[in-house]
């Protein structure tokens, strides 16, 4: 156990040294800095300029880089709608996987487009290896959406007084090209080498040991895998995610894997102090981050590694930890980091069944993703992060007396609406899905495997889910079904891009404003205080909005088993 709890430790520390200096590299890249690998990328970059037809060097207002958004992400989801209704009649399909019904291919495409990767169907029978290597372009292209938004925010504090806030394409395409595509290569690299299949045959026909025949799913598992960490994605090659074996095959794998998918979140953070050149601001972001992060982390491992109190009343040893629903290679305690370190950003892949965690460790899964601002996805992190900025702020100033500002811009009124409309919007997404789920029985009851407490959570598990952008769940769901696909999709959309629009449109509205001096009476946002105060507002407004229902799901449950 003690050799589980150093694998931890040195993953966190791995992903933080690994972050920093992306971090680095990312500011350079967006801030049109030169760096070593420009030899190889400019090339590229021109051609798919020249290609698209797009002027990397055309400024764009906060509109026009919301409309470009849009615009590109409505051409992909229309796409893969079609490709996943047809994608029996089309090539690439060896083992003969039929077409997906309206409902889910809306689920799906939509899923994918917004980093969510929300999965209703099992990856080794639901989709053609056309249209795994589709899912695997929405991938590269959501987190690229992501970091190109990051990157327009930044750009508006950037400069004193400006409207022109760069250019979506530009950054989108940079984001792929030099960041996504490099780093993805070299993940697929080691998990191909540690047995992740690559190839375009169809099932593998094997015998067993005990001398049975058994069909063995492959497939461009490595490439895809890979791009689903990195890109904070999450969606599974196989039906049971990174606890499969040829998706995440050793210890190995699992770290690498971990890694990955953390190594952006935390680079994004520093990229913003390497790139405003404001680097306490960054540590104060990324403290606080991480005190949210380890107050949910270390709980969740220190639940899963004692183990069931339940089993250990029958006489069965606890030694390994709640191993149910785990894999024996990974352990416990590793299971229990990823189970955080995936709903506190939004890959949402999971290397265990987070419907076997103790209650408490549902919860804190939960609360990882309802607060949905430590960490974070590709870019949108910061974007959450930056709505508890404006609030903390306008509410910092209120407590003292001073007037509310941020990087030199007054904070106003319309500012202010737009943050509590995005911070208000996560959990209305959440709690009015999961109420409507639960007064109609045809669609909530029915699905259920599991009555009472942890039926409940089951449902809130899935809105939570869909609302964070993060698509892991309570898989004892029986999800595949038009409500759930339908309502999902539609909070899957909504979740998405309202929260990427609001801090973007605040930024815009910022960056045309008058730069006010810091001065004596200006409220400083890089210190242990503020960064207190920020971390505050955070829990308050997650406290007030959601432990209501958390306390019918997971708390209900822990009370109703574990309690004497």
């Amino acid at each position: 156990m003690n050799t589980e709890i150093l694998g931890v430790i040195a993953m966190f520390v791995i992903t933080l040294v690994i972050g920093i200096f992306l971090g680095k590299y990312i500011a350079n890249v967006y801030g049109y800095k030169k760096t070593f690998l420009d030899p190889v990328f400019e090339p590229v970059e021109k051609l798919i300029y020249k290609i698209a037809g797009i002027n990397p060097a055309r400024p764009m207002t906060w509109k026009q880089n919301m409309y470009a958004m849009l615009t590109i992400n409505l051409v992909w989801f229309v796409i893969g709608f079609l490709i996943l209704m047809i994608q029996s009649w089309l090539p690439l399909n060896p083992d003969g996987n039929p077409n997906m019904s309206p409902d889910l291919a809306f689920n799906t495409a939509i899923s994918f487009l917004v980093n969510c990767n929300l999965q209703h169907y099992s990856g080794e029978t639901g989709v053609s290896y056309l249209s795994q290597l589709y899912l695997m372009f929405l991938q590269f292209v959501s987190a690229a959406t992501g970091m190109a938004a990051m990157a327009v925010l930044i750009k508006a504090f950037k400069d004193k007084t400006t409207t022109e806030l760069g250019n979506f394409y530009a950054f989108f395409t940079k984001s792929v090209i030099r960041i996504l595509v490099p780093v993805s290569i070299l993940v697929a690299i080691i998990l191909s080498a540690n047995g992740s299949p690559m190839t375009f045959e169809g099932k593998d026909h094997i015998t067993t040991l005990e001398g049975q025949k058994v069909e063995v799913s492959r497939g461009p598992v490595a490439a895809f895998v890979a791009i689903k960490h990195l890109g904070t994605n999450g969606g599974g090659f196989f039906g049971t995610n990174s606890a499969h074996p040829l998706e995440n095959p050793n210890y190995m794998t699992n770290m690498t894997e971990m890694v990955t998918q953390m190594t952006i979140p935390f680079a994004l953070v520093f990229a913003l102090g390497f790139y405003l050149k404001k680097r306490k601001l960054s540590w104060v972001i990324f403290t606080v981050m991480t005190v949210g992060f380890l107050a949910l982390a270390v709980p969740n491992i220190i639940n899963e590694t004692n183990g069931n109190p339940v089993i250990t009343e029958m006489g069965a040893s606890n030694s390994l930890g709640a191993m149910e629903g785990k894999e024996i290679r990974l352990g416990s305690a590793s299971s229990g980091y990823w189970s955080i370190a995936t709903t506190v950003i939004s890959t949402g892949s999971v290397n265990s069944m987070h419907d076997s965690t103790m209650p408490l460790s549902g919860m804190n899964e939960l609360l990882a993703m309802m607060i949905n601002c430590f960490y974070g996805g590709c870019g949108v992190g910061i974007l959450n992060y930056f709505i508890f900025i404006i609030l903390a702020v306008f509410i910092s100033g209120l407590m003292v007396g001073r007037t509310p500002e941020f990087m030199g811009k007054k904070i106003e009124a319309k500012e202010m609406k737009i943050a509590m409309i995005v911070a208000l919007f996560h959990p209305f997404l959440i709690l009015i899905g999961t109420a409507l789920t639960a007064y109609m029985p045809e669609f909530g009851a029915k699905t259920l495997n599991n009555p009472g407490f942890h039926g409940f959570s089951e449902m809130l598990y899935e809105f939570t889910s869909s609302s964070a952008n993060n698509g892991s769940g309570f898989e004892g769901l029986g999800d595949n079904t038009p409500w759930w696909n339908i309502s999902t999709g539609i909070v899957l959309l909504l979740s998405r891009f309202i929260p990427i629009i609001g801090p973007i449109a605040i930024a815009g509205l910022l960056a045309q404003k008058k730069f006010i001096p810091e001065s004596s009476g200006t409220l400083k946002t890089d210190t242990a205080t503020f960064g207190f105060m920020t971390l505050a507002v955070i829990l308050l407004i997650a406290a007030l909005s959601f432990f209501p229902a958390l306390t019918l799901g997971p708390i209900a449950e822990q009370i109703q088993y574990f309690s004497k």
